[in-house]
């Protein structure tokens, strides 16, 4: 983007750690180092969605934002329970859903995302960037002995292509994936984890890239020539899907009627997988800029400005560690049955019956070599989500049908105020 116009940019988060105001405050004092919070033509407005259950938090713990913080930004929008009610009482008010399609601002990081995106709207922002609250604004790479470390102009790299674009997303280092360190072993074979893998993941979580981040320890590093390049790639369809992560994510605003919803199953992930499904007609934008993901939050002294050397290894040495991996794959395996029906309907079936045998294989070796028999909890979870494909399907629709009155409905007030200027 050259020069800047008066444009209004929201920067979102789905929130529900303690914690998130460090990162915030971090991206804050970034944006200031790089001249945006005192940019002419440029208004940075912060979304918060905060749940409360999340880690046991109360509303202070992310409305108290120190004012040295605040005044670095020109508006701040804090989104709970309460605020939400307000707006869905308006919105049944005014006719534009009922009681049943209230249901779309529910509970869930989809719902979360669904109301940044409409205060964001509502409020008439141009451009909204979502930041995960465990990702920070540098990039690690490994080409010499020791890990060398760089800050990340984030918010600037979006702004430079976002309205060429209908959304941008940059990439991801650090502990990108919940996959810990395998010592393969009698136990478990390479064979067997990759068919595990194969039977959960999706066509980006493959084993390929798997294999990749394992043999680095499960640490992804950043790629030099993304960091030492201006290079912008357009995104390319696989199996009907312009894959996206749902952070460092930007989303273009200035057509609401191009702006898409999230969605996530009940109690699963995947949010921005699904709104990669909605994309095939999208310009989608992979742009030069790193975030680093401290997946296991063992990292915070980054925010400090203390650098490790080198990033540890992540083992099976911990009940964190598995604890966390099992709670990713039953996170894949609940979404993995609508991403198929959605992106392979035609093989649908075919693929499910792989998947059982991949697992019937797998599952009894990996509870064996982690020492937990909850992992055969994954074959019941696909079972379950399988039953209720049709139903989430229909419920996925209604989602978009739900937002595009809603969108219609802010589309038109905004005709309204142009008229009346």
């Amino acid at each position: 983007m050259g020069k800047y116009r008066n444009i209004q940019v929201g920067i979102g988060f789905a929130t529900g750690r303690k914690s998130f105001r460090k990162v915030l405050k971090t991206y804050v004092y970034n944006w200031r180092e790089n001249g945006l919070t005192e940019r002419e033509g440029i208004s940075l407005n912060l979304l918060i969605a905060y749940d409360l259950k999340y880690s046991n938090t109360k509303p202070s713990d992310y409305t108290e934002i120190r004012q040295e913080v605040l005044d670095l930004i020109d508006n701040a929008y804090f989104i709970g329970k309460k605020e939400m009610r307000a707006e869905i009482k308006q919105l049944i008010r005014d006719n534009v859903i009922n009681e049943k399609e209230a249901r779309f601002f529910g509970t869930g990081y989809a719902s979360q995302r669904n109301a940044i995106l409409y205060i964001a709207i509502k409020n008439n922002l141009d451009y909204l960037i979502f930041l995960d609250d465990d990702e920070y604004p540098m990039a690690v790479t490994k080409t010499r002995s020791n890990v060398i470390w760089g800050g990340q102009h984030v918010l600037g790299t979006h702004l430079r292509y976002i309205d060429q674009a209908d959304i941008t997303h940059g990439y991801h280092c650090g502990y990108v994936s919940p996959i810990p360190y395998i010592e393969f072993n009698d136990i478990l074979t390479e064979r067997d984890f990759r068919l595990f893998i194969e039977a959960i993941s999706n066509d980006i979580i493959n084993w390929d890239s798997i294999r990749a981040v394992m043999d680095n320890g499960g640490v992804t590093y950043a790629d030099t020539n993304v960091l030492t390049s201006d290079t912008v790639e357009e995104v390319k369809e696989i199996n009907h899907c312009k894959f996206i992560s749902g952070g460092n994510l930007c989303i273009n605003l200035t057509n609401p009627r191009r702006v898409r919803p999230f969605y996530n199953p009940p109690d699963a992930r995947g949010e921005d997988t699904f709104l990669s499904t909605c994309l095939g007609e999208h310009r989608v934008m992979r742009i030069p800029c790193y975030t680093f993901h401290d997946g296991f939050s063992t990292y915070n002294h980054l925010l400090d400005g203390v650098l490790p050397i080198n990033l540890k290894y992540v083992k099976i040495d911990s009940e964190q560690i598995i604890t966390r991996f099992y709670n990713a794959c039953i996170g894949w395996i609940r979404y993995k049955p609508l991403l198929l029906y959605i992106a392979q309907r035609n093989i649908y079936d075919e693929r499910i019956k792989q998947m059982r045998q991949q697992l019937a294989e797998t599952l009894p070796k990996l509870c064996n070599y982690f020492k937990r028999k909850e992992f055969m909890n994954i074959v019941t979870e696909l079972e379950r989500y399988h039953n209720d494909v049709k139903k989430h399907y229909e419920e996925f629709l209604e989602t978009q049908r739900v937002w595009t009155k809603i969108c219609n409905y802010l589309n038109a007030g905004k005709s309204d105020c142009q008229i009346n200027d």
